[in-house]
């Protein structure tokens, strides 16, 4: 195919040029966007995909701190070496150490000046009022800390009892600790938080302590608390932590292994090494403010899901039994309900290599659990959230290509996870009536009706593509139970009770969520989940609402009629009318303009929707994170084009944000973005005559030209 000389020149010239001069896509990152608000995001260093993520704790409780961190907090409680990206609750925040210089004080809480800290991919730094400077770095399973005391007596707190909690004041049910010599403490514990979890420890120091006092246990608390004492030789303590799922012996092989000796800035050009390999995935043409806001979304995508095996691939499993993972890969940390939308979509196309890694994870999980997971921490699921969202993502591997996994046996576990009533899902009722009646379940019925509508869509597509036609038809019936809950009178999908009569009163704009059940949505109101078959079925739903035009008019009030007194707390932030960037629900609405009368408007919105909610701040995310799914957004957003329909391989098109990209695909195959912003759109110069790409067509690489 004949394509353009100068711009695929310029793409070869920029990728030879780029890798000669070894640029480093570090800097355009910033680990402080969205650890300011409610973006819940955490500045401390963590590998791609790695187990740990230590970092600095100002407050281990409260909706504020689910990572452990607020930007405007002034006061550090320690460093602890695990916790999640952007999530709504709190998990994790294991080992926490602080040093300290006055075992006078009551508290080992320190102020710290905002000017000391500074943080990149593979590090972080600040400077604690008691004068002392601590630096972070990891591998992807040990942290390795650095403290430089302002003299040579140096005091150190170890505190086991520490974590992020949620709705608890007790957190550790079990602990064992071992100071195996004056420079190592091994251990473990047994905690009970969002899930029920243990996780074993070593803590290796480069200087022997010289004393260890044990400090009084409070009541509820399990778990130690240590001073240490060191005489140190030149100021400078280093501790190297690692930890593991499995065993003590687990975390020690983990250290030995990855992190033997103690050379800070070694690790921190590791790190930064292994993430400039994944940032330089897509180059992009643009400003500084842009590319700061781009790189640091491709930084937060790559965060997780965390690999949670051993360095010899052992991992605890979701029934608590020791295993060995394919390839030495499980991954955890999985919070589907927000990354099946576009996140694992994106990991298809830049991150290919990890894919099958993820689906094996999820099927294991199933074979242990009893059914898929649905949002996994430390490889135990917290049920969190609705839908059995694992199943359009192996579709969605499946149909793209990828063939690391037992496709039978995945299909398997999806049927399974289906029809066997568990914790998230009751398949009698639905199928009962063919949707949630209230009055049989009393919170999100209608948003719970609508999801497994999108699950079993996607069964219904990989059953399907295997040939079995019985049980495709079952699921895509299945998939049109959402037009039992369409009211004809309010154009909304609404509850319904076992007898057929609909929820009264009924205000569309209201949203629910568990926090203030009993109600039918999922964080979001009846405006939001209306658009939730879209995901799949668009014709059916301009069927419903009688043709285009008013498939358009419906778009037009939703992005219009005004939201009242809307609660942060019920993802109802980042708003244009009904719309609410800063949750999930409502990701993929303005591409649906695409389908309408009035596809400019959608291009319009999707870039208000870049300029006005993404920034290069502390406070540059409006919503969480919700582990790179807002991340996976914009990313795909600057490169003008999305997956409405996260399992079926195709992408809407939309408006690029950038002049140029080159994404870098597999087998060294390069996808050049050119934005002309004319009123066409062609691959290898032929016209792309409707609105869609293709996953085929882009992995293929070539030259997309807007």
């Amino acid at each position: 195919m004949k394509i353009s000389i100068s711009v695929i020149g310029w793409a070869v010239l920029s990728f030879v040029y780029n890798n000669n001069k070894q640029i480093d896509y570090t800097k355009y990152v910033n680990n402080f966007i969205g650890t300011e608000g409610t973006g819940h995001t955490f500045p401390g260093p963590c590998m791609p995909f790695g187990m740990v993520q230590p970092g600095p704790d100002n407050a281990d409780f409260g909706w504020d701190y689910t990572s452990g961190y607020q930007y405007k907090d002034s006061i550090i409680m320690g460093f602890s070496q695990t916790r999640a990206n952007g999530t709504g609750i709190s998990e994790f925040g294991d080992v926490l150490l602080q040093p300290f210089t006055d075992d006078s004080k009551q508290t080992f809480e320190e102020a710290y000046a905002k000017e000391t800290e500074n943080a990149s991919p593979g590090y972080y730094t600040v400077r604690l009022n008691n004068k002392v400077k601590v630096e972070l770095t990891c591998t992807e399973r040990v942290a390795l800390h650095q403290y430089t005391y302002p003299q040579r007596k140096a005091l150190l707190l170890v505190d086991l009892q520490h974590g992020l909690r949620f709705l608890t004041d007790s957190l550790v049910l079990e602990s064992q600790v071992k100071m195996e010599d004056n420079k190592t403490i091994s251990g473990y514990c047994h905690t009970s938080n969002w899930v029920e979890r243990k996780y074993f420890f070593t803590i290796r120091f480069n200087q022997p302590f010289t004393s260890s006092q044990q400090l009084e246990q409070k009541p509820k608390e399990a778990a130690q608390k240590f001073v240490l004492r060191f005489d140190l030789d030149d100021k400078v303590l280093q501790a190297k932590i690692a930890l593991s799922t499995v065993s003590v012996e687990g975390a020690k092989s983990n250290l030995q292994k990855e992190l033997p000796g103690w050379d800070f800035s070694t690790t921190v050009a590791n790190a930064k090494r292994v993430w400039n390999s994944y940032l330089s995935r897509i180059e992009i043409e643009a400003g500084q403010k842009e590319k700061g806001i781009f790189y640091s979304c491709m930084y937060r995508l790559f965060l997780q899901p965390s690999n949670i095996t051993d360095i010899d691939g052992r991992y605890r499993g979701a029934d608590d039994s020791i295993r060995t993972a394919k390839n030495g890969e499980y991954y955890s940390t999985l919070s589907l309900w927000d990354t099946y939308r576009a996140a694992h979509p994106l990991y298809t196309l830049i991150a290919p290599e990890k894919v099958n890694g993820f689906i094996n994870s999820m099927i294991e999980h199933s074979k242990a659990a009893g059914f898929l997971p649905i949002w996994t921490a430390w490889g135990k699921d917290n049920y969190c959230m609705i839908g059995n969202h694992a199943i359009p993502i192996i579709t969605d591997a499946y149909l793209k290509g990828f063939t690391g996994f037992n496709a039978a046996e995945a299909l398997q576990q999806m049927i399974r996870s289906t029809t066997e009533n568990h914790i998230n899902s009751n398949w009698t009722l639905l199928n009962k009536y063919g949707y949630y009646p209230i009055d049989s379940l009393d919170n999100e019925a209608v948003s719970r009706t609508l999801e497994h509508g999108v699950d079993d869509y996607c069964i219904g597509l990989m059953a399907q593509k295997k040939g079995n036609k019985e049980i495709a038809g079952t699921y895509f019936k299945r998939a049109a139970y959402y037009k039992n809950l369409y009211d004809t009178t309010t154009r909304h999908m609404r509850g319904k009770d076992s007898r057929g009569k609909w929820r009264s009163p009924f205000n569309p704009i209201i949203a629910t969520s568990p926090m203030n059940n009993p109600g039918d949505y999922t964080e979001g109101n009846a405006w939001q989940y209306f658009w939730t078959p879209a995901l799949y079925d668009v014709e059916g739903m301009m069927q419903l609402l009688g043709g285009k035009k008013y498939f358009t008019a419906q778009l037009d009030s939703f992005f219009t009629i005004k939201a009242q007194h809307p609660n942060k707390h019920l993802g109802q932030e980042a708003m244009i009318g009904q719309y609410a960037h800063g949750n999930e629900p409502s990701h993929h609405i303005a591409y649906l303009y695409a389908y309408s009368d009035k596809p400019e408007r959608g291009r319009e919105i999707i870039t208000k929707i870049c300029t006005e909610f993404y920034g290069n701040t502390s406070g540059g995310m409006i919503g969480n994170d919700d582990c790179g799914q807002m991340s996976a957004w914009y990313i795909f957003s600057t490169l003008g084009f999305y997956p409405v329909n996260p399992a079926s391989g195709e992408y809407i098109i939309g408006q690029p944000q950038i002049k140029t990209a080159i994404v870098h695909l597999e087998d060294s195959k390069l996808l050049v973005i050119n934005n002309h912003n004319t009123g066409s759109v062609k691959l290898n110069e032929i016209q792309i005559s409707d609105f869609k790409l293709t996953h085929k067509q882009l992995s293929a690489g070539g030259l997309l030209n807007f």
